[in-house]
């Protein structure tokens, strides 16, 4: 095992690679030097700065982005991981309730549902421990993925891994193909898991994650001056964040069905000028936070249906902020390394070229 097992805890279909935060703050960042990422997602940027040593601070809208993140900056054996989900269900009867209907009746065995939704119950009163936080995220990476031959390393039937299966469309999947979901170690999952992302601790370093809008002052009002901002926003078009973790959301304590509603924290992609303006209030946020020689250093892309050109809407967006653009380089085809392949349904939709975009704090 190495420092960085940690980070793969739970995938997402929208995680940028490790390498790109790593490459940037091992070139130019120092021990000790606070980094921001406003956008932080599954706290890939966060990971880094803790491997080199570097406190950080992360901010992100959605709860599972903010679950997964406060993982990578905490640490616990994984044997405690082990024995507080044993804990759980040892005192638990019976969860305070149990979602029904076609879908979860396929999706998870009766069994396993039930222990899920004891977890579930258990983490919701309390998860303010870096055990417990450790164990929300093996369940939140373990709650579903493919069935394999062997050993069960999820609790669902046939899904994807990095995004939620949508109801009706799994349960016609399931149903054509004769799938049922079998009766899964949850435990043993648990413990396989530990094991693996837990077994050799990154370094101790300080750093917090805020779920919260990064459009908002107050969200900054409290962390110290950053020498370095890495981060990805939302690409302009991408809305279905939520959605496509909504079986995760559903374990943070949301409804257990899809919302396909806006979600008022999140960036508004009603027009490319109105997305830029939204993340210009970022930007200027941060500005404020970082010191005099500060470095922000963005990914930046876009979605094949929508007209914008994606460094247009960036460049916009970082007019009058605070911050000096000053070099942009052109990412390698973006599609390449994907791991998911077509294994449940249709790809999500295809990027396009990225760009790695350096910016100065202003004087």
């Amino acid at each position: 095992m190495s420092l960085e097992a940690l980070n793969a805890i739970c995938p997402y279909y929208t995680m940028y690679p490790l390498d790109f935060p790593l490459r940037v703050l091992r070139e130019h960042g120092k021990r000790g030097e606070w980094v921001i990422d406003p956008f932080c997602g599954r706290g890939t940027t966060n990971f880094a700065a803790r491997l080199l040593e570097m406190p950080s601070v992360g901010v992100d809208s959605s709860p599972v982005a903010a679950a997964v993140a406060q993982a990578k900056l905490v640490y616990a054996e994984p044997g405690r991981v082990v024995a507080s989900a044993r804990a759980i269900l040892n005192a638990s009867k019976e969860p305070a309730t149990v979602p029904k209907g076609a879908f979860w009746k396929l999706a998870y065995h009766e069994e396993t549902l039930i222990q899920l939704c004891l977890l579930r119950d258990a983490l919701l009163a309390d998860c303010s421990s870096p055990t417990r936080i450790l164990l929300r995220a093996v369940i939140l990476g373990a709650l579903h993925g493919p069935r394999p031959k062997g050993t069960p390393s999820y609790f669902s039937n046939q899904s994807p891994r990095t995004f939620a299966p949508k109801p009706n469309y799994a349960v016609k999947f399931w149903t054509e193909r004769g799938m049922h979901p079998d009766a899964v170690d949850v435990l043993g999952v648990i413990k396989a898991r530990a094991d693996r992302y837990l077994a050799e601790p990154p370094p101790n370093v300080e750093g917090m994650v805020q779920l919260a809008d990064s459009r908002e002052a107050d969200t900054f009002r409290d962390v110290p001056e950053a020498r370095w901002v890495v981060t990805s926003p939302p690409y302009y078009g991408m809305r279905t964040y939520l959605p496509d973790q909504w079986l995760r959301l559903w374990f943070l304590g949301g409804p257990d069905y899809v919302e396909y509603r806006q979600h008022r924290a999140q960036l508004e992609h009603t027009g490319a000028g109105h997305f830029s303006t939204e993340m210009s209030r970022v930007w200027k946020n941060v500005a404020e936070r970082a010191r005099p020689n500060a470095r922000l250093i963005i990914r930046f892309g876009g979605i094949h249906d929508r007209e914008a050109e994606p460094m247009d809407v960036l460049k916009a967006s970082l007019t009058d902020t605070g911050w000096k653009l000053v070099t942009v380089k052109t990412v390698p085809d973006a599609d390449r390394g994907r791991r998911q392949v077509r294994q449940f349904q249709a790809l999500p939709k295809k990027c396009i070229a990225e760009h790695d975009v350096y910016c100065h704090r202003a004087n």
